[in-house]
């Protein structure tokens, strides 16, 4: 089978129902001030095992033949599909294996055997692990559960997009993330049949534009993957399935850097307290970013996941403290003597400026023996709130060192 209908997409949302979580779409009413739009979160990043993916997943198992079935299913990924994957096949009662990376985050890999799959390590890239499991389909005659090319896994993917319109059924625009397609294809054949008025926008990372690429060559293209934040939707060639229907379905794709991903999974965390990985926050980067013009219009943005590696967040936080003028690290030459220090640091409080780190260094090659070399790191409100606090350094006569 190579099409992928409409009645697909329904008859997915019969299996998948009792099986999956209708996730909530909720109003953000602090984006929706920003964007002078109104915006609605579809909270995919609190579907069980915090992702899409099972929807797409057990879709495609409940669909193999009894033969099929005995013979279990296997799966190469780095995280979210290889949990959707093992919950999948472990509700179904069947075997499964699923191959990971060696570097894969011990988080995922032990979340992973806990969802019951067998868990084979291989490789230190994606590829690697690809090839490990199509020879294990050879070798036991598994069915392979591919992660987006499939369309049965694109048709429960668009199960998403159902729901996204019984609860605001007059929507002017999806937002949703694109990596291989598979669940931009699945959300926008199902609104797009329902309403072909609704505009659907697709996200990607400008670090793997690989949909970008392609739908602008019109023809599929394969593109060199940078590293991101954005890991889930890090693809590097869209699928064969998947690339015509979002030629066909999608409306526009817009890409966002990591400085807007980063910058939009902290205002995720502050404003909504909500956990999002980088590739179910490209969205609200896009919204965030300016990218989009949604002033008066019915937004719902789907963030697809929120299964990110613990040891991440707080380089992305402080990422986009730094970018937003909220987290400043300032150096300073001083005179090696009583009270120099605190004069410099009363400086910075008397601005209400917030010291989180100091550093003080006497060993630097070229300081003198009366000088001292001071590292601070502080937090602003904002990038105007940091400007007054430089400026009262500079004004004191200080000659400093600051990221800009």
């Amino acid at each position: 089978m190579e099409n992928v209908t409409f009645q697909m997409v329904i008859e997915a949302a019969r299996e998948l129902k009792g099986i999956i979580k209708e996730t909530d779409f909720c109003y953000a009413e602090t984006l929706s001030g920003l964007t002078k739009g109104e915006i609605y979160l579809k909270l995919e990043n609190l579907q069980q095992s915090g992702s899409f993916k099972i929807r797409g997943a057990y879709n495609k198992m409940v669909h193999l033949t009894e033969d099929e079935k005995k013979s279990g299913v296997v799966a190469s990924s780095a995280g979210n599909h290889a949990q959707g994957v093992a919950i999948s096949a472990s509700k179904l009662g069947l075997k499964s294996t699923v191959v990971m990376p060696k570097n894969a985050p011990f988080a995922k890999i032990s979340a992973t055997r806990k969802y019951g799959a067998e868990v084979v390590l291989e490789g230190d890239v994606y590829d690697e692990a690809y090839q490990k499991a199509l020879e294990i389909k050879e070798a036991t005659g598994a069915t392979f559960v591919h992660p987006f090319n499939d369309p049965y896994v694109i048709a429960g993917q668009g199960t998403i997009g159902l729901e996204m319109l019984k609860e605001q059924p007059d929507l002017d625009v999806v937002l949703v993330p694109i990596g291989g397609g598979g669940i931009a294809a699945g959300i926008a054949l199902a609104v797009k049949t329902i309403n072909p008025k609704i505009r659907v926008i697709g996200v990607q990372t400008e670090n793997a534009p690989s949909m970008y690429e392609s739908v602008r060559l019109g023809k599929i293209e394969k593109v060199n993957i940078h590293r991101t934040i954005a890991d889930g939707i890090a693809v590097g060639r869209p699928g064969d399935l998947t690339f015509p229907l979002i030629c066909r379905y999608v409306d526009e794709i817009v890409t966002v850097t990591e400085t807007e991903i980063s910058q939009a999974f902290l205002f995720l965390l502050e404003n909504c307290n909500l956990v999002c990985e980088g590739a179910g926050a490209v969205p609200v980067a896009a919204l965030l970013s300016g990218h989009l013009d949604v002033r008066g219009k019915k937004v719902g943005a789907v963030l697809s996941g929120g299964n990110i590696d613990i040891n991440l967040i707080e380089s992305i936080i402080n990422h986009a403290m730094i970018t937003t003028g909220r987290r400043t690290e300032i150096k300073v030459l001083l005179n090696h003597r009583a009270g120099e220090l605190s004069l410099f640091l009363d400086t910075i409080a008397k601005e209400f400026g917030n010291v989180l780190v100091i550093h003080q260094n006497r060993h630097k090659e070229g300081l003198s023996m009366y000088q001292l070399e001071v590292s601070v790191v502080i937090e602003t409100i904002d990038e105007e709130h940091k400007k007054c606090v430089i400026e009262k350094l500079l004004e004191a006569n200080y000659e400093i060192e600051y990221t800009n």
